[in-house]
């Protein structure tokens, strides 16, 4: 099987990426910070000024903000990135700028090297975003290894 990288315009969001986001975020029902220090969080990983801590939610409106969100976020990728990739790089990014929000994928060195079409180089990068506050975390570290693979292909 020949793979071409597609324009950034045919690429959309696969369902095999939200099944990921909603995997490796889990499901809170309830509004609290992930780690101690961050934003409250609910659904499955939802972030935003309307999520106060201790709103709930349910799993019906957690796939639908889900999904909403992540629309959001492959625009962003597009947007900041607009090179050929194929469906499991797009699939990677979307993933990373889902977990870091679009102005950290933006303005990262990891998007200036997609658009010089350094793939090899783009890739790497996502193993760079495993701190939060300067701190490693270990499940973030496993994440982003996760989508380091996808990204190169040995999950597509």
């Amino acid at each position: 099987m020949i793979r071409q990288r597609l324009p950034i315009a045919a690429l959309v969001l696969s369902a095999s990426v939200l099944v990921g986001i909603a995997t490796k975020e889990g499901y809170v029902e309830t509004a609290a910070p992930p780690v101690k220090g961050d934003v409250p969080t609910n659904g499955f990983g939802s972030t935003g000024a309307d999520i106060k801590l201790g709103d709930k939610t349910d799993p019906v409106r957690a796939l639908i903000r889900l999904q909403r969100d992540a629309d959001e976020y492959a625009k962003a990728v597009k947007r900041c990135a607009p090179v050929p990739m194929y469906q499991y790089e797009f699939d990677a990014y979307v993933s990373l700028a889902y977990n870091i929000g679009p102005h950290a994928f933006c303005t990262s060195t990891l998007a200036q090297r997609l658009t010089l079409m350094d793939y090899p180089g783009a890739c790497a990068q996502i193993l760079r975003w495993d701190r939060f506050k300067g701190r490693q975390l270990p499940g973030l570290t496993k994440r982003r290894q996760a989508e380091y693979r996808l990204c190169m292909g040995e999950q597509a």
